[in-house]
């Protein structure tokens, strides 16, 4: 009934994956297999881990023992890289690719503005064709929700609500215990760039981020995000990775309002983390008897999302009139808001005085 799907290339380049770590197996990869993509190797630091995965998935063609070899050989296959490794690795290996070459980098793009400055910078010096892996923009509910919205069937978008509250189990993650920065610039960044790809960049941030009593050894896990537009546009971000209280009165959802009808879908994601749930996605319009209606959907976050990414960055490179949508470009405007929420977090609120009466 409503697009889900992203426009495939007609004839898909070799990918090059440089990392072959959790999210090359459960994202990438599973995405890569869906759209029949043909991945022409895999390079790791510990090549047991590519070897692994080769072993799993059939579109793997090669895996190679240094990245100069995969280069290499890349170069010769006119292939898109894939950088899915630490962030701290980006701008040494974006130095090593030839002049020209497409590359997707995995999200965030850097953990600081400044790092994010410094990877556009050498994208651009070395004329790379580059995009940033912010892929729920592509999962299929939200490009339903695109295409609901392009039809104007819910009228103008005015307000637009994200909340997240949920058990999320950090220690998955171990790297982040070290960081300075966790939930919004390697959670909440993937709603910034979402709700920046339905309302453009907003012209006041205001944001708290703050700690959990219960991981005090991480940075701050809850964040309560306000986005403004203009006199009645506003979108908000809510999340809380502390709910130690069961799987009953978990959220997880995004809801968007316009002044014909509404939209609601429950990203079953981050629901009981790493199960999942079943994502589910409804909309209604003012004055239609039939009230709420439930859309089918034909896929998730993970692993669909990913296929339109890398789908958009081969159309773009296949056809330059092909809009890219995850360009560094673009992903370093939503580097810039998550750099503007951390400010607004620790130089905002106004202090509290009671009025004290003799």
């Amino acid at each position: 009934m409503f697009q889900q799907h992203p426009i495939l290339p007609d004839n898909p380049l070799p990918i090059a994956i440089i990392g072959a770590g959790g999210i090359v197996k459960d994202a990438h990869l599973p995405a890569y297999t869906l759209a029949k993509f043909p991945v022409m190797g895999v390079y790791d630091i510990d090549r047991a881990k590519a070897i692994a995965l080769k072993g799993k998935f059939a579109c793997i063609q090669e895996t190679y023992s240094t990245l100069t070899e995969l280069i290499k050989e890349a170069t010769k296959q006119n292939a898109v890289f894939d950088l899915a490794v630490p962030a701290n690795y980006y701008c040494s290996i974006l130095k090593q690719l030839p002049f020209g070459a497409a590359v997707l980098i995995q999200k965030p793009m850097g953990e600081t503005l400044a790092q994010a400055l410094e990877i556009a910078n050498i994208c651009r010096e070395r004329q790379l064709v580059s995009a940033v892996n912010f892929q729920l923009k592509f999962a299929p509910y939200c490009l339903a929700a695109k295409d609901i919205i392009s039809k104007k069937l819910i009228g103008d978008i005015f307000d637009i609500e994200l909340k997240v509250c949920v058990n999320t189990p950090w220690e998955l993650w171990d790297f982040l215990y070290k960081k300075p920065r966790v939930e919004v610039v390697y959670h909440s960044i993937h709603y910034l760039d979402l709700v920046r790809s339905f309302l453009g960049n907003p012209k006041k941030v205001y944001a708290s981020t703050i700690k959990h009593p219960k991981t005090k050894e991480l940075a701050a896990t809850r964040s309560s995000i306000i986005l403004d537009y203009d006199e009645y546009t506003q979108a908000r971000i809510l999340t809380n990775h502390g709910h130690h209280y069961g799987t009953k009165h978990q959220e997880s959802y995004l809801k968007i309002e316009g002044t014909k009808g509404a939209i609601k879908i429950k990203i079953g994601l981050s629901l009981d983390y790493p199960n999942g749930r079943p994502p589910k996605m409804e909309y209604t319009i003012v004055g239609n008897k039939k009230g709420w209606q439930e859309i089918r959907l034909e896929g998730a976050w993970f692993p669909h999302a990913f296929i339109g990414t890398m789908a958009n960055l081969q159309n773009h490179i296949l056809d330059s009139n092909f809009p890219l949508l995850c360009s560094t470009t673009d992903a370093l405007d939503t580097m810039q808001l998550v750099e503007t929420v951390y400010e607004s977090s620790a130089t905002g609120g106004t202090l509290f005085n009671p009025i004290k009466i003799n």
